[in-house]
């Protein structure tokens, strides 16, 4: 895989924290724990143990949960638009490390969540005025999450 493949999919696991913050960790962190990301000996090791796959996943069903709730306030307020990006750089770094930069992988994948974070924002909305309902385009962009990071994590195996 090239090196400008692998900063793509840097760029879009952090699309996809963008839309949903603990999928894309909960995601890199399986494909660690699997043995499709080669973390070991890196700073980044922890995300490939046996118990942090299970903690990103039901932090991942938690946000999925609790993004129906009326109360949920918006990604755009600064500690969700905050999350999101440290998620995206996060998981930006997991997924570049293997080509020699972590740093630009970082990068990407903040840069990927904030287009997620504003893209999803606007996307979502245009939905739920076509659906004339918010929880379709929630469910929507749920699956768009969720999909693309399966994507993401089956290029990279």
């Amino acid at each position: 895989m090239t090196t400008y493949t692998i900063y793509c999919l840097a760029l879009l696991i952090g699309v996809v924290a963008g839309l949903r913050t603990m999928t894309a960790p909960a995601a890199v962190s399986w494909a660690a724990n699997l043995g499709v990301l080669k973390l070991g000996g890196t700073w980044l090791a922890f995300l490939g143990s046996a118990v942090t796959p299970w903690v990103f996943t039901i932090a991942a069903v938690a946000e999925l949960i609790s993004d129906q709730l009326p109360s949920t306030p918006s990604r755009k307020t600064p500690l969700p638009f905050a999350a999101r990006v440290l998620s995206g750089a996060l998981c930006g770094s997991a997924v570049a490390i293997a080509a020699g930069s972590w740093t630009i992988g970082a990068a990407c994948g903040a840069i990927g969540a904030i287009l997620g974070t504003l893209g999803g924002f606007g996307f979502r909305n245009r939905l739920a005025q076509a659906f004339r309902r918010d929880r379709a385009a929630a469910f929507l962009e749920d699956a768009v999450a969720i999909a693309g990071a399966a994507v993401i994590v089956a290029v990279l195996g």
